[in-house]
């Protein structure tokens, strides 16, 4: 938990919260979430998985998809008083969707997908005050990434690196040498946009400026 910060700064110039401060909650069990909050400073008071079905509707387009899941999962959790931090990600090339892929063999076609071609990350974020309002935000980066051969997919998904990641990559691992042009957030990519994490959570007052 961030310590009660009598005007002390915590990682990336951040200014802690006060004791008097709302409980955090994080609706996710993903721990590159939790990772990238401890990277601005931010540890939430609980961990609550929101279990929702995440199955797309039909003809429902990737950004649509990343906000309608950060939303229900914000909602899906039980009123407390506490602010509810929810978000999810996903990878849209054009109108298709790339999910977490099933098996091996559907992470090789989603590299083989993506390979040599623009892609876009799709973040949804969700939090929700005690009193039920909801403040969202949607981010979106481009990700380019080379031309990959057979044996450069095969060498990849050796490493299970693919494993419960939204496009079957982590951009947080060695497929960043596949990256030829990324614009926007890259923590975006990896799962959460700090910068728009940091102005919600300052916004509501939970992080001072």
């Amino acid at each position: 938990m961030p310590s009660d910060g009598q005007g002390a700064d915590g990682p990336g110039g951040l200014t802690e919260p006060g004791a008097d401060r709302l409980p955090l909650v994080l609706a996710s069990a993903s721990p590159r979430r939790l990772e990238l909050l401890a990277r601005i400073g931010v540890v939430p008071d609980q961990v609550l998985p929101a279990e929702i079905d995440e199955t797309p509707l039909k003809a429902e387009q990737p950004h649509r998809l990343a906000a309608r899941l950060a939303r229900e999962k914000a909602l899906a959790l039980a009123p407390m008083a506490a602010l509810v931090l929810a978000a999810d990600t996903v990878v849209g090339v054009g109108r298709r969707i790339l999910g977490k892929p099933a098996d091996a063999a559907e992470a090789r076609r989603f590299l083989a997908l993506l390979s040599g071609r623009r892609h876009r990350v799709h973040t949804g974020l969700a939090l929700r005050l005690p009193d039920g309002r909801l403040r969202e935000r949607l981010v979106e980066s481009c990700v380019t990434f080379q031309r990959l051969t057979d044996q450069q997919i095969d060498a990849y998904l050796a490493t299970d690196e693919w494993q419960g990641k939204a496009g079957a990559y982590a951009i947080q691992g060695r497929a960043e040498a596949f990256v030829r042009f990324l614009s926007g957030s890259h923590s975006n990519v990896i799962g959460l946009p700090l910068y728009e994490t940091t102005q919600m959570l300052r916004g509501c007052g939970w992080l001072r400026p």
